[in-house]
Parts: structure tokens; C-alpha cells; sequence
């Protein structure tokens, strides 16, 4: 039983660890240096301790099992937390199908529901259209999305991660 117990310790410290050292990451790239700090302590120490368990017993290979295993589901954890907490900032830009002018109901919507939208003229191979820019909180991209696609299903949408904002008009969305 101590085995299956060393081999279950084994592997949920690596979880802990792998899990915590995505979220690090997402905090280091958006300059929460604190909370990095204070979450690398409890990831290093966590690993240190799983690695010298896993180093102490070389001659059994299912501590390495549990490790690696372990290391796996840290990464699948981490990335669907991350995924959940959806921290940060993203510079959206909605290429329309419609002529301008015909897209003047969504850019309304949107603004109503709180968006802040900019409005540009780009010229691609059909044509002429009509591009949306707009700067969100990223857990508010599928919001986002689902009221351009109602408006106009062949809508191109690109996202990007940005760094902090300042100035210009930014506000929480609010779900309804």
C-alpha cells in the first residue's frame, strides 16, 4: 500500500506543480509579477519534492511513470484552468461581408451590449468592407462572436493578445 501511495503522491504532486507553472506563465506575459512570484515559490517547492522522491528511487520505473503521467495531466489541467480564467486583453478585428453601411444594426448592438467598436474601411479581393475594431476582455471572445455571427455568418474574426490598455473607451460585458 506505501508504494501505491509514494506512486499516487508522485503523481499528484506533478499535477500541482505542471498546473501551477501554467498559470506562472499567464501571469508573467500579462506583468503580474507578484502573483507570479508568489506561485513559482509553491511550483518549485512542489517539484523539488516530487523530483527527489522520483530521483531517490531510480531503480523503480513506475515512480517515473507516475511522474511523467503526472506531468501530462498537469499540462491538460493547467491549459483548461487557464482556459476557464480567461485573464487578460485581446485586440479583436471583425473583417464583414456586408457593404458598408449594411452593418451599421451590429456595430449598434455591439456598442450597446457595451463593446467599444472603431469602425475602418479595408479593400480585399471581393471588394471593399467594413472592419470592426475592437479591444476586449478575453473571456468575453465567445460573447463577442456569437452576436457577429448572428448579424453575418461569413464574418472573418482575429484575435490577439495584448499587452495593457490605456485610454479610449473599455468596459466590462456583462452577461446577460
Amino acid at each position: 500500500m506505501s508504494f501505491l501511495t509514494g506512486y499516487l503522491f508522485i503523481f499528484l504532486a506533478r499535477v500541482s506543480d505542471v498546473t501551477l507553472a501554467t498559470i506562472r506563465m499567464l501571469m508573467v506575459v500579462q506583468g503580474r509579477k507578484i502573483q507570479a512570484a508568489i506561485i513559482g515559490f509553491f511550483e518549485v517547492s512542489i517539484y523539488v519534492t516530487a523530483l527527489s522522491k522520483v530521483v531517490s528511487n531510480l531503480d523503480n520505473p513506475i515512480n517515473l511513470f507516475a511522474y511523467a503521467f503526472g506531468f501530462a495531466c498537469g499540462n491538460l489541467l493547467g491549459v483548461t484552468i487557464e482556459n476557464k480564467i480567461a485573464l487578460g486583453k485581446l485586440s479583436t478585428q471583425v473583417i464583414l461581408k456586408g457593404a458598408n453601411g449594411d452593418n451599421e444594426k451590429l456595430i449598434m448592438d455591439l456598442r450597446e451590449k457595451g463593446f467599444g467598436v472603431t469602425t475602418l474601411e479595408g479593400y480585399g479581393r471581393e471588394g471593399s468592407r467594413e472592419i470592426l475594431q475592437i479591444v476586449i476582455n478575453r473571456k468575453d471572445l465567445n460573447r463577442l462572436k456569437e452576436i457577429v455571427y448572428s448579424y453575418d455568418r461569413d464574418a472573418f474574426i482575429m484575435a490577439n493578445t495584448i499587452s495593457p490598455v490605456s485610454g479610449g473607451y473599455f468596459s466590462s460585458i456583462k452577461k446577460k
